[in-house]
């Protein structure tokens, strides 16, 4: 049994939680995932990591509420347990594998989409601590859904807030600010994208002709999280990949978002039967 630490409510529908698991916080890496179950009965549901504490032994996840098995998780409280919590799973992000001396200086491009912006938090924070130079962009439908914005601030150094209503920072996409950033001769090394799956490929083509890398997430695919249901297979570069345990991340360019679009509705209605029986039931 795993207790919670500490819960707070992001938003009414986004939860933020530690977890006592000093074995897993000893080992993370940013980039990398867990598998949870809320109850005994539970569905495995994958969970980036948003965070890691090495000295408390507690790792952070962030939940949004969108089926019967996140609401599960969500509706635990301080002081008990998930039943379990199994990791680091994934690979974790390449420059994990940069020594330190190296990433001095480099400049990184993040763009956050939603609750994509909790995986890129752990990046942004092992970048920023070992000396490169960070911009980040972050997006959401309106200022009440924006998450982590004064933890991110903190750790990069420009922050750009976009929402699709204007009601905080630029009124529009993240692609929008991307190409500002980019017009106004902003030069990066590499560039990250993680959210939605359809605003990772609206990214990736307007970063194309920049000549910048690209790394998308693919983390909103996976379900098992071992390889063994095959729900998360992407084409990736014209080759089959499995995004859970050959990622989650790939190259941004590669990747046929159209193929992984449709594969994310595959199961709609059997998720939201779940759910409303979850409604119901109260789990």
């Amino acid at each position: 049994m795993y207790a919670i630490t500490k819960k707070q409510m992001l938003t009414p529908s986004i939860c933020l939680m530690d977890v006592e698991a000093p074995r897993i916080a000893a080992a993370a890496l940013p980039g990398q995932f867990l598998i949870v179950r809320a109850r005994e009965q539970g569905e495995r549901i994958p969970l980036t990591i948003c965070d890691y504490d090495r000295e408390r032994g507690t790792v952070t996840l962030v939940t949004q509420i969108v089926g019967a098995s996140s609401r599960m998780v969500c509706a635990l409280e301080e002081d008990e347990c998930l039943t379990d919590v199994v990791g680091p799973l994934g690979r974790p992000s390449d420059f994990t594998e940069v020594p330190d001396g190296e990433l001095k200086g480099r400049r990184y491009l993040f763009v956050a989409g939603g609750l994509g912006t909790a995986p890129v938090y752990p990046q942004v924070k092992y970048l920023h601590g070992r000396g490169a130079h960070v911009d980040v962009v972050v997006g959401a439908k309106t200022a009440d859904l924006l998450i982590l914005r004064d933890e991110m601030a903190a750790v990069c150094d420009n922050l750009y807030v976009c929402t699709d209503d204007g009601s905080e920072g630029h009124h529009g996409l993240v692609t929008e600010q991307v190409r500002i950033l980019l017009d106004e001769g902003r030069k990066y090394d590499q560039a990250v994208a993680i959210g939605p799956m359809i605003m990772m490929k609206f990214v990736s083509l307007a970063l194309r002709d920049s000549g910048i890398p690209l790394v998308v997430s693919l983390n909103t695919l996976m379900v098992d999280g071992t390889g063994m249901c095959g729900c998360c297979r992407v084409t990736v570069g014209g080759r089959v990949r499995f995004a859970c345990v050959e990622g989650p991340e790939f190259d941004g360019y590669a990747v046929d978002y159209d193929e992984a679009l449709r594969r994310q509705t595959l199961y709609r209605e059997q998720e939201q039967e779940a759910d409303h029986i979850c409604k119901i039931g109260r789990g």
